[in-house]
C-alpha cells in the first residue's frame, strides 16, 4: 500500500471532508454519484474528480447562484457584499462542506437558464425560489426551509381598500410585479381585471408602491414585513390571509443528487440544531418547522 503525505492543510482539509462526506452517504444512492469504483489511485487521492460534491470540495469554494434583490432572503449591496437569510443558509451549507461560498448573479428571468446553463455558472441556486412542481420537472429542488405565500404591499392610508383577491382585481387598481418569476405569473393567472405593471428592479418596486405610483405590489409574506418594518408608509393588510401556500428550497441541475443529498441534510441538520429557527428570528420571518 502507499502512503502519501499531503503538504498543503488547506487540501488536506478539504480531503478529510471529502472523505467524511463521502461516509456520510454512503448508505444512499447519492455516493453513486462520484463512486464507482472501489480503487483509489494517488491521482485520485490528490484530485477526486467523482462528481459534483468532489469538484467543490476540490475547488473549495461554492457557487451560488443568487438574484441579490429580494430582501431580507438575497440582497446585493452597491459595493457587491451580500446579505440574508438565504445568503446565511447557503454558508451554513458550504461550511457542511467545508468550503468557501460565492455569491454568483441570476435574476428571475433568467432562472431556470442559469440554472441549467453547460457549463455550469454555479452549483446551486438559493433565496426565494418557490418548490414547484414545473421546476421539479426539468431540475432538482431541496426540502423547503422557509415557508411562504403571495400577499401585497400597499400604502398604509390604502389598507382597509384592500381586504380580499377580489378587491384587487379591479380595472382602477394599479398591479406592480418584478418580472419573470412567480409574482408575475400570479398576477397574470389572478387579477386579470387590474391594471399590471411589470417593473424590471424588484428592490425598487416597495419605494415605488410607498409613493403612489401603484396601488398594490404583488410578494411574498416573506418579503413584505421588511418593508413594512422600514418604511412606515407601507402596510401588508393580508399577511394572515396569504393567496398561496408554498415553501422555499434550494434549486439545481439534475445529475447532482450527491449535492443534493448534503444540501437536504444540511437542512435537516438546521432544523434539528437550531441554527434554522435563530436564521428566522434573525430576519423577522415566520418558523414553520
Amino acid at each position: 500500500m502507499k502512503y502519501m503525505i499531503l503538504k498543503n492543510a488547506t487540501q488536506t482539509r478539504r480531503l478529510l471532508c471529502f472523505f467524511t462526506l463521502l461516509l456520510t452517504l454512503c448508505s444512499s444512492k447519492a455516493i453513486l454519484a462520484y463512486s464507482n469504483n472501489d480503487s483509489l489511485t494517488d491521482q485520485d487521492i490528490i484530485t477526486p474528480a467523482r462528481g459534483k460534491v468532489a469538484e467543490i470540495v476540490e475547488r473549495g469554494t461554492l457557487l451560488v447562484g443568487t438574484t441579490g434583490d429580494y430582501r431580507p432572503l438575497s440582497f446585493c449591496e452597491s459595493d457587491g457584499t451580500y446579505w440574508g437569510f438565504g445568503i446565511e443558509v447557503a454558508q451554513e451549507i458550504a461550511k457542511r462542506l467545508g468550503v468557501e461560498t460565492r455569491f454568483v448573479k441570476t435574476s428571475w428571468p433568467t432562472l431556470t437558464a442559469d440554472v441549467l446553463a453547460e457549463p455550469q455558472i454555479f452549483d446551486l441556486a438559493i433565496g426565494g425560489i418557490t418548490i414547484t412542481d414545473t421546476r421539479k420537472e426539468t431540475m432538482l429542488m431541496s426540502e423547503g426551509y422557509l415557508a411562504n405565500g403571495k400577499t401585497i404591499l400597499c400604502r398604509k392610508s390604502e389598507s382597509s381598500r384592500f381586504k380580499s383577491l377580489e378587491d384587487i382585481n379591479k380595472p382602477e387598481v394599479r398591479v406592480m410585479v418584478n418580472p419573470g418569476g412567480l409574482n408575475e405569473k400570479f398576477a397574470n393567472e389572478h387579477l386579470t381585471n387590474a391594471t399590471i405593471t411589470v417593473w424590471a428592479k424588484n428592490e425598487e418596486i416597495p419605494a415605488k408602491i410607498a409613493q403612489g405610483e401603484a396601488n398594490v405590489m404583488i410578494t411574498e409574506i416573506t418579503e413584505a414585513p421588511y418593508y413594512v418594518q422600514t418604511d412606515s408608509r407601507l402596510a401588508a393588510p393580508l399577511m394572515d390571509q396569504p393567496f398561496t401556500h408554498g415553501e422555499i428550497g434550494v434549486l439545481m441541475q439534475r445529475g447532482q443528487e450527491g449535492l443534493m443529498e448534503i444540501v437536504n441534510n444540511a437542512i435537516r441538520e438546521m432544523k434539528t440544531d437550531g441554527t434554522l429557527r435563530r436564521l428566522h428570528e434573525k430576519y423577522g420571518l415566520v418558523y414553520a418547522y
